[in-house]
């Protein structure tokens, strides 16, 4: 790792642990040159995950994709960083459980709802108008229906 200061090519490790999201490890670093203090943080990734997309093109999974679309959905809603990042890991804990290494574009979109549903449901109503590509306030309010019915 290079410091960010000086840029020297090696750095070492101070203290390690658990962040406070309990997802991710908080690493305490100095700088061998200068002796500068940082911290880094390291999260699992997925790795060698491939999207299937619906015109049947593939490309790999994108985390920035995915947390953009949650941010949309999430917008102007009272959500933490660190429980943004939960629902996050939660999702992509969701996709790994799959154990595949080909996932459909659908699939994603479900497992994402279904966060979502549990997470904020104003949210879920967003993204699932465009997911679903809601055609009219009808389809609207029947998904809204099935929301409060199961609430119940």
């Amino acid at each position: 790792m290079k410091c960010p200061i000086c840029y020297y090519h090696d750095t070492k490790v101070i203290d390690s642990r658990v962040a406070t999201d309990g997802l991710s490890i908080r690493r305490r670093r100095e700088c061998l040159k200068c002796e500068f203090r940082f911290s880094t943080y390291e999260e699992i990734e997925i790795l060698d995950l491939v999207i299937v997309k619906r015109d049947g093109r593939r490309e790999a999974y994108s985390r920035e994709k995915l947390t953009s679309g949650l941010k949309k959905a999430l917008e102007k809603r009272a959500i933490t960083e660190d429980k943004f990042k939960k629902l996050t890991h939660n999702i992509e804990r969701d996709l790994q459980r799959l154990q595949k290494s080909e996932i459909t574009s659908r699939q994603i979109g479900q497992i994402v709802m279904k966060g979502l549903k549990k997470f904020d449901q104003v949210a879920y109503i967003r993204y699932a108008s465009v997911y679903e590509s809601f055609k009219d306030a009808h389809e609207f309010r029947k998904e809204l229906n099935k929301l409060i019915k199961d609430k119940k």
